[in-house]
């Protein structure tokens, strides 16, 4: 499948981070948490948690895990308790065999698993990409179990499957989807290809070996058991989404080569209270890292200040 490894590499290898002002060298975030694993019907699922107060759980997307959340986590945690988790598949997380194994629902689970695990009623979710997904669908699944829902780069899944029916654009954006649901694609994404978006080469070496760790076959068949297929025009045929009826911030780098901004409009009508929306000009589809100030204080900001404290 020689077809395959060009977009994955566009969509992997040439985002390329805004610059922040250089600072001096933060305290490495691994040294700073906490690990454990919270069992979701048999799955251990492993995470890093740092902070007290109320739960913020925080879900990586593809390539990637926990360590993604490394800037927004430590200024979080002086107001809340943090929870990064690796998605099954990823870095120290099960990895179950089957496509089926990664459905939607199950992956939905995965977080209710960790708010039981902490013993809370509830939990801000925040997610990334896949993250991001599984976010609004937990908070449609589990409303009462969602405070507050951050979604980074990733539309709302109606917008989303809106465009892919309707826009050239964004099937052509998703073509790598479509090569990622092919038989034997995980042997063209080694770990230092699926790393290839991290600038910096000390964090590159960190996501070499936790992708070293995970499932390949895994990552992808997120996408085999989730990620419509053409005709796109039969993908909203009878779906349902109910409103999302929690506060919901989206932050969205506008130079995401994947998931294009013209999935954005119209979230408004999808959620039933209050929605923030912050695009970030020359940020990518990794925009926590590309634009990582911006967004954690962003999010802090969000978090904490009435009406949108938990």
């Amino acid at each position: 499948m020689p077809g395959l490894l060009l977009p994955i590499v566009i969509l992997l290898g040439l985002v390329a981070p805004i610059d922040d002002a250089p600072e001096a060298k933060a305290p490495d975030i691994r040294d700073l948490v906490t690990h454990g694993k919270a069992d979701s019907n048999g799955v251990k699922i492993h995470y890093a948690t740092m902070g007290e107060g109320p739960l913020v759980i925080m879900l990586h997307g593809f390539p990637d895990f926990w360590y993604t959340w490394r800037a927004q986590m430590p200024p979080l945690a002086k107001h809340f308790r943090v929870v990064a988790i690796d998605l099954r598949g990823y870095n120290e997380s099960d990895q179950p065999e089957g496509v089926e194994a990664y459905a939607l629902d199950r992956l939905v689970e995965d977080v209710a698993a960790v708010v039981r695990h902490f013993e809370a009623e509830s939990a801000v979710i925040v997610g990334h990409d896949w993250g991001g997904m599984i976010a609004w669908s937990f908070a449609m699944a589990h409303p009462e179990q969602t405070k507050r829902l951050v979604i980074l780069n990733l539309p709302h899944p109606k917008g989303l499957l809106r465009e892919l029916a309707e826009n050239p654009d964004q099937q052509r954006a998703s073509q790598y989807a479509r090569n990622f649901q092919a038989d034997g694609a995980e042997a063209l994404i080694p770990p230092a290809l699926l790393a290839g978006w991290v600038q910096d080469p000390e964090a590159r070496a960190i996501y070499v070996e936790a992708f070293g760790r995970s499932s390949r076959t895994a990552m992808l068949n997120y996408y085999r058991a989730n990620y419509p297929r053409p005709p796109y025009d039969q993908a909203l045929e009878g779906r349902e989404f109910p409103p999302v009826s929690c506060p919901v911030l989206m932050i969205h780098g506008l130079d995401d080569t994947a998931l294009l901004p013209g999935a954005l409009a119209g979230t408004w009508d999808w959620i039933a209270d209050d929605l923030t929306l912050i695009t970030i000009p020359g940020a990518g589809h990794f925009v926590q890292q590309d634009a990582s100030d911006r967004v954690t204080q962003t999010m802090t900001w969000w978090l904490t200040s009435s009406p949108w404290a938990p």
